[in-house]
This record gives structure tokens, C-alpha cells and sequence, in this order.
């Protein structure tokens, strides 16, 4: 059926036509959108600013004196108190070595602190000063971290003390080696920019909780950040203060995160969608010796999930050395359970 219009009806619908572009047109004026902008810069202003007030007391600065066959040598990194009682995370190329740390606080005092212990392979060490009642961080889980998601960092680069810079996550699951040699797993990438001075700071989310530990051990980084995962530190700060040392086992595997299809992870009733996949094998270690294989996918370890790298170390670090162990594997998509025998290495 073909619709009829009078010239004056149809002249009468156009004029409304045209009133309703109008309409829209101002109701989306470009004052209005300037002034969205701006708030949503306000917004993120404020947040910042929130998470700067709160946390900023618990970063301090780290003076370093180290004696040398030339002398005593200075110098200097950042630190996150964790703890009221004055433990304090920072990074362990930070205070290797150091014979005298000074710890000097937001309000302009100072304090003597010590060494608890350092782990070399994830750049991170706890030192404590005696206090108490003091200002401190809370550590987040890391594992909530995504790429994209706002991130603040605060330390003392380059000397210039309570410094702030922001950025977004950029990546997670790199890896990259510390000075000792060894690869530390599931860095978190970001770029809020960082320089010497700013290893041992902290990178928060906009809640203020502290998701990783910075560390500028890069050369040549400065235009990107990269930081110890949150739920790294925490293992690391528990294994210190319980042996006074990480007791880290050795199945001879270098992995990174993996993400699972769902179907895959329904068909086979996998505890988790993301796994360790084995990325490089020590054809003398304790995984190549039970018939692990580069490309295998690590889904558990005792029936408990390895979701991600973090996992299996803390596995690693609860199991009995010398004692066998089950691995759970996915291989060419299928289910399999080795028996290894993890062994204690001493970082």
C-alpha cells in the first residue's frame, strides 16, 4: 500500500522534523561537554589526591651508606611501610650491601633501620625500624590488576623525595632478570614513569592499596615503570619474617600466565580458566627429570589451582622439600599427573 500526503501535510512534517534535529542538537550543547570534561578531570584529580594524602606518610626514603675500598659510598631508594610496628618493603639491589640505612619519613624525621632479609631473585627485601604507631600501606591483590586500570606510583627519584607520577597498566606477566641473573615472573608494566631513587616505591591503585613494589632496575626504562606484584611481596615478606630467609623450591621451569578456553576448562573440569604455561625447562632440574616439557600447561600442584605464576611458588614454598609432589598438566589438550620431587634452593 502506497501512502498519500497532501504538498501541506508533508511541508508540516519536515517543519516538525527539522524542530526535533534542533532539539537534539542543542541539547548536546558544547558547553556542556566541556564541562563533562572537566569534571571527569576533577574526578581523577581528587582521586589521585586521596590516594596521595593517605598513603604518602607510609613512603619513605631509603639513605644507603656502604663502605668501600675507596670509602663510604651513598645512596638512596624508596621504601613502603607495611606494617605500624616499622617493617618496611623495598627492593634488594636498594640495600645490598649497605653497612648504615637511614629512613627519613614525610614529616622530616629520621630513623636508624636494619636488614631483616633480602630475596635477590624477586628484588625485594624487609627492613625494620623499632617503632610503633607508625603510618603504613596495605597490601591489594595483585591478581585483580588489569591492563588499562589507573595506577599511581610514589617514591623519591633521582633524590626529590615524595615524588608522585601516574599511568595505566600497560601489561602484566613479563619477566625480567634481576641483577643477580635470575628472571623474576609476572612483572607488572605500567607507565607512570620511574628513575633511580624510585626502586623499593609504591604503585597503588586508585583505592590506595599497594599492588606492586617499583623497581627501576632497567637501564635506559626511564620512559616505563615496572613493579614486583603485590601477592609476590606478601609471600616474600611472610617467608622472611617466618625463616628469615625465603625457602624457595626448585622445579627448574620458567613460566608465564596462561589463559584457558572455557570449553576446554569445562570438558576436562579444570579447577581455573588461566594456568602456568612452561615457557623454558632446566634439562637438570626436577621437572625435566619427572618428564615435564616445554609447552606443558601447570593447572595444580596437590589438586590445589595454579592460576598463576604467584601459585606456584607459594606451593612451592608450603611443600616439604624432598617429598614427591603431583603436577597436574595439560599437554596437546590433554589431562596429565607426574609425580616430582621439588628441591630447596637458597637465593
Amino acid at each position: 500500500m502506497v501512502l498519500h500526503m497532501a504538498s501541506s501535510e508533508w511541508d508540516n512534517v519536515v517543519r516538525l522534523a527539522g524542530d526535533d534535529v534542533a532539539r537534539d542538537r542543542d541539547a548536546v550543547h558544547p558547553d556542556d561537554t566541556v564541562a563533562g570534561d572537566i569534571e571527569l578531570l576533577d574526578a581523577y584529580s581528587r582521586a589521585v589526591v586521596h590516594v596521595v594524602e593517605s598513603v604518602g606518610p607510609a613512603v619513605v626514603n631509603i639513605a644507603v651508606g656502604r663502605r668501600t675500598r675507596r670509602g663510604e659510598q651513598q645512596g638512596a631508594g624508596s621504601g613502603v611501610v607495611i606494617a605500624p610496628d616499622g617493617y618496611i618493603l623495598t627492593n634488594s639491589h636498594v640495600v645490598q650491601d649497605a653497612s648504615q640505612l637511614t629512613i627519613g619519613f614525610t614529616d622530616g624525621s629520621t630513623r636508624e633501620a636494619r636488614v631483616i632479609g633480602t630475596d635477590p631473585p624477586t628484588d625485594l627485601a624487609v627492613i625494620r625500624t623499632h617503632d610503633s604507631a607508625l603510618a603504613y600501606a596495605e597490601l591489594g591483590d595483585s591478581t585483580l590488576v588489569r591492563v588499562g586500570q589507573l595506577v599511581i606510583a610514589m617514591g623519591n627519584p633521582l633524590g626529590f623525595e615524595s615524588s608522585v607520577s601516574t599511568g595505566v597498566v600497560s601489561a602484566l606477566g613479563r619477566a625480567m632478570r634481576a641483577q643477580e641473573g635470575r628472571l623474576i615472573d609476572n612483572i607488572i608494566q605500567h607507565t607512570a614513569p620511574l628513575n633511580p631513587g624510585n626502586s623499593g616505591g609504591a604503585l597503588l591503585d586508585s583505592h590506595g592499596n599497594v599492588i606492586g613494589i617499583n623497581t627501576a632496575i632497567i637501564a635506559m626504562a626511564q620512559g616505563i615503570g615496572f613493579a614486583v606484584p603485590a601477592n609476590t611481596a606478601r609471600w616474600v615478606l611472610s617467608q622472611i619474617l617466618q625463616h628469615g630467609r625465603v625457602r624457595r623450591g626448585f622445579l627448574g621451569v620458567g613460566g608465564r600466565v596462561r589463559s584457558l578456553d572455557r570449553r576446554l576448562v569445562r570438558a576436562l573440569e579444570l579447577p581455573s580458566d588461566s594456568a602456568v604455561e612452561v615457557m623454558s625447562l632446566d634439562p637438570n632440574g626436577p621437572a625435566a627429570r619427572a618428564g615435564v616439557c616445554v609447552d606443558d600447561i601447570i593447572v595444580a600442584m596437590n589438586d590445589e589451582p595454579v592460576r598463576h605464576v604467584d601459585d606456584l611458588h607459594r606451593l612451592l614454598g608450603e611443600w616439604p622439600f624432598g617429598e614427591p609432589a603431583r603436577l597436574s598438566l595439560l599437554r596437546r589438550m590433554q589431562r596429565l599427573t607426574l609425580e616430582i620431587v621439588p628441591q630447596e634452593v637458597h637465593a
